[in-house]
């Protein structure tokens, strides 16, 4: 598959995922905040997004076992939980994650998700530059 149908069609399922949880339950698809409110409410509040999460990763898994997946240099799974555990915090500090604000806060015009998304971008601009990425 050519590097851009397939980068569309991510985009695409992205965008039809979020746009299914905001029609069907009238919530946003935040990943953080999914997870954060998982972990502390009970009932169907975090029945509907404990569902999300593992379809997510299923999802993700089951995909991985069907298509083709490039193969990561050994260093990268170590990388790859440090670079998670930034994330994490910087959700928290910036009330929001990739998600919540580039797919469904630009989506629906937030000034507040652009600010987000421009400092995401900065952020991983100058981590590449300073890294090299992950080679």
């Amino acid at each position: 598959m050519h590097p851009y149908l397939s980068a569309a069609l991510g985009g695409m399922l992205i965008g039809l995922a979020s746009w299914l949880l905001l029609a069907g339950l009238g919530r946003v698809a935040g990943i953080s905040g999914i997870t954060c409110s998982a972990l502390r409410e009970h009932g169907w509040h975090a029945y509907w997004r404990l569902a999300f999460l593992l379809g997510l990763i299923l999802g993700g898994a089951l995909f991985a076992q069907w298509l083709p997946s490039p193969e990561l240099p050994a260093r990268a799974p170590l990388l790859i939980v440090a670079a998670g555990l930034l994330v994490g915090f910087g959700s928290v500090r910036g009330s929001g994650c990739t998600s919540g604000h580039g797919v469904c806060g630009l989506g629906r015009r937030s000034l507040r998700s652009l600010v987000a998304v421009l400092t995401f971008m900065a952020s991983a601009f100058v981590t590449v530059f300073l890294t090299g990425g992950l080679q």
